[in-house]
């Protein structure tokens, strides 16, 4: 099929041969190449675009993490390149606010409170040198401002935008030096060797980023010491056997605290046969929700199991599970939350309480790796490998949430014995082997 930009050209041309609405005169176009209407065209020809590059563009975001840069993506419709404005969605605004860019909340209606910045757009065929300057060399800007009518609801424009991206690309937003860097994910490929755009990406980082490494070479030192001594008799049983082993042979003493282990390094340990990793323990915020408890979820959703009463399930935002549980993402109040197919809304998290909560805890973190070895039906543990990250992206949480690639398990029973409600989650969790999406650059090191 042609793309979409001439097909556009091709009903305006009907609409002014035969003297129609444009919008009959795409109809009519769409029909033509086997559609049911334009609007199905165009939304179906960007899905299958996106299908067809979608690991090409994570590998992309794969390497705007590794480089440690935050960022937000938005996809221009024909409707908004036609209109030449953006909504400016909830993970641009989380973005302009986190990195200290812009703050819609804090901006006035109307056109005497626009704010226009410079801006640039990585490209091909515009270098930039190791003398650049955002102010002299930016190749377009940013207009930033809030229409007195549709309740003010926040708005950005790119000037020269259609030179650089066309309806339906991914574009990526960065804010380096406090201004706005944007990429075409959709058709270029920073995994690809000898990548342009890459090489000005580490220019600009070069330029204007600074390092703030962090200390770990004596909790490291300490493992390895650890690991060479042999194997770790388990201090008790269980999933947190690892943990609390490891922790105890370090000299921490136990604790429930929901701060790092170690001088502000945070532990977590797993056995060598688990790929899933648990991220942090966040319950909803029960003030927002419709069901107001652990408890309350479990009686709506739990099942008998021998004596117990359980609800032990995983959700994710791509499908119900069996218990008729997932999770979606709601933009328009920046909350994820948990609906059930026949009941309805369950419980909400704010996307601010859950990156508040990543931050707290994986500001630094070991993620370290252990096999369990069984003596006279004894646990021991042989120390592995650590994955060390630092600095987590907070606003790619709930892009990662939404794509399916962190998930949470609901852990909550009531005991036949007592009738005692426990919870050990809910827990956000994700494979080891995708924590490049989250950390800047995980750095994995042997132990043996």
């Amino acid at each position: 099929m042609k793309p979409i930009s001439s097909l556009k050209k091709e009903a305006k041309s009907l609409k002014k041969k035969d003297s129609i609405q444009l919008s009959q005169a795409q109809n009519i176009i769409a029909i033509k190449y086997g559609y049911k209407s334009w609007k199905d065209l165009v939304s179906l020809s960007a899905k299958n675009c996106f299908e067809s590059r979608k690991d090409y563009i994570t590998g992309s975001k794969r390497v705007l993490v590794s480089l440690g840069l935050d960022f937000a993506e938005f996809v221009p419709t024909d409707t908004v390149i036609d209109k030449a404005t953006f909504d400016a969605t909830h993970p641009v605004r989380a973005l302009f606010k986190s990195e200290k860019f812009h703050d819609y909340s804090a901006q006035s209606k109307g056109q005497d409170s626009k704010i226009i910045k410079n801006a640039l757009f990585l490209n091909h065929d515009e270098s930039i040198s190791d003398t650049f300057d955002f102010d002299n060399d930016s190749n377009l800007d940013i207009r930033l401002y809030r229409p007195n009518t549709k309740d003010g609801d926040p708005r950005m424009w790119f000037s020269g935008f259609t030179k650089y991206a066309k309806e339906w690309d991914r574009i990526a937003v960065i804010i380096i030096n406090n201004h706005p860097v944007l990429i075409n994910l959709s058709w270029n490929d920073l995994h690809e060797d000898h990548s342009i755009i890459l090489s000005q990406l580490k220019l600009l980082i070069k330029l204007f980023k600074t390092d703030d490494s962090c200390v770990s070479e004596e909790l490291l030192a300490k493992l390895k010491v650890l690991a060479k001594n042999g194997l770790l008799k388990a201090t008790t049983s269980g999933s947190t056997a690892i943990g609390m082993t490891i922790e105890h042979a370090l000299g921490l003493p136990p604790n429930s605290s929901k701060k790092p282990d170690y001088k502000g390094i945070e532990i977590k340990s797993g056995r060598g046969g688990s790929n899933r990793t648990t991220l942090f323990a966040q319950v909803a915020d029960w003030k927002q929700s419709k069901l107001t408890s652990s408890k309350a979820i479990l009686e709506q959703f739990g099942y008998q199991r021998e004596e117990d009463f359980k609800l032990y399930c995983s959700l994710s935002c791509l499908k119900f599970n069996s218990q008729g549980l997932r999770f979606e993402y709601r933009e328009n109040e920046d909350a994820l939350v948990e609906i059930q197919d026949e009941f309805g809304d369950v419980a909400v998290w704010p996307a601010e309480l859950l990156k508040r909560r990543l931050l707290e805890k994986h500001k630094e973190t070991f993620w370290i790796r252990a096999e369990s070895v069984m003596k006279d039906d004894v646990e021991y543990f042989k120390l592995i490998s650590v994955i060390h990250t630092k600095n987590p992206l907070s606003n790619q949480l709930l892009p990662l949430l939404q794509d399916g690639v962190i998930t949470m398990d609901h852990l909550i029973k009531k005991r036949g014995s007592d009738g005692k409600v426990s919870e050990k989650g809910p827990l956000f969790k994700m494979d080891k082997k995708n924590l490049g999406l989250l950390f800047p650059d995980p750095v994995t090191y042997s132990l043996l």
